[in-house]
């Protein structure tokens, strides 16, 4: 999706007939923190779909942690907002809060990331299909690599999160079947640039230089960004001597791709605030209730994907 569709997207949402603008509405966001580029444009592009519909958005950043997220809720449902979004740091131990919530008649509207609860306890969830992501990413490298050996190296999200379960899932989903490709080595990188290429100095040290290396997969493309870093520190070319693919999309993603430095990455668009402030709007309105999962759009992008033109088309909107 390029800047400018992306950001017609923004203003059709915000003005859509679903309903106008409701100046009186009181919107609290519990956001996980800013580990990512990805994440940092998810926020960016929230705080202009409220502005633009005249919410008042009341945002917390909880440094990813899970302790902060349930007392910035607890905060929300004392100040009485209208609708809580909520981004979980991972999926477990949110049914008191959640319940709390639904007591106080204040819908919860889950983005980009699941919750293991009772789907009762929040209206709905924005986001992608996450094992379907790992799948597309799987499948692009099984293709790539054909009949030769390939061993793997992986860059997992943060240790319970949806994205880091789902990711994985499909991934080897994907690569099931195919024998000669093998993850070797896996391991959190915390959806971190720093971690990432911490943990890839590790791998490349534990595997012969990083010359027993073909592949590497990362949950994000903020861990695979530091991994490459690692890689050319280790005298290897990647996107040749290793193969990269990420999930995300994001604008120094494309940069690595156009310098040859990435070979693929999956798009998970940041643009989740827009499809729940529209289930929202319909809620609100006439008391319809939304499905309880809306899927965004998933893309493969590589090489061959103008990824100059990409990463200048997306530069600006708050990676």
């Amino acid at each position: 999706m390029t800047r400018t569709t992306l950001l017609a997207t923004v203003a059709a949402l915000a003005f859509s007939a679903t309903g106008a603008l409701a100046q009186d509405r009181t919107i609290g966001f519990s956001q996980i923190g800013s580990e990512s580029g990805w994440r940092a444009a998810e926020t960016t592009l929230t705080r202009m779909q409220a502005e633009e519909r005249g919410y008042d958005l009341r945002f917390s950043d909880a440094q990813q942690r899970q302790e902060n997220q349930i007392a910035a809720l607890r905060s929300f449902i004392a100040q009485g907002v209208d609708a809580i979004l909520l981004a979980p740091v991972v999926a477990t131990g949110w049914d008191s809060v959640l319940q709390e919530a639904q007591e106080a008649e204040i819908p919860v509207v889950l983005l980009d990331r699941m919750v293991d609860s009772d789907p009762e306890l929040y209206l709905t969830a924005v986001g992608s299909d996450l094992v379907h992501e790992g799948e597309v990413a799987g499948q692009w490298l099984a293709d790539t690599v054909g009949d030769r050996e390939c061993r793997i190296v992986e860059l997992q999200g943060t240790t319970g999160s949806s994205p880091a379960i789902d990711r994985k899932t499909g991934f080897e989903n994907a690569i099931a079947g195919h024998d000669n490709l093998e993850i070797v080595r896996s391991q959190t990188g915390d959806f971190t640039r720093a971690l990432g290429k911490e943990v890839m100095e590790s791998f490349i040290q534990a595997e012969n230089g990083g010359r027993d290396i073909c592949a590497l997969y990362a949950h994000n493309d903020d861990m695979a960004v530091g991994a490459i870093q690692a890689i050319k520190e280790a005298g290897l070319k990647p996107g040749e001597d290793i193969l990269v693919v990420s999930i995300d999309a994001v604008p120094d993603i494309f940069a690595a791709m156009a310098a040859g430095e990435a070979n693929a990455t999956v798009e998970l668009t940041p643009n989740m605030a827009g499809p729940a402030f529209d289930a929202l709007e319909v809620y609100w309105t006439d008391g319809t209730v939304p499905p309880k999962f809306i899927q965004t759009e998933s893309r493969l992008y590589t090489q061959q994907d103008d990824p100059a033109g990409e990463y200048e088309a997306r530069k600006d909107l708050g990676y």
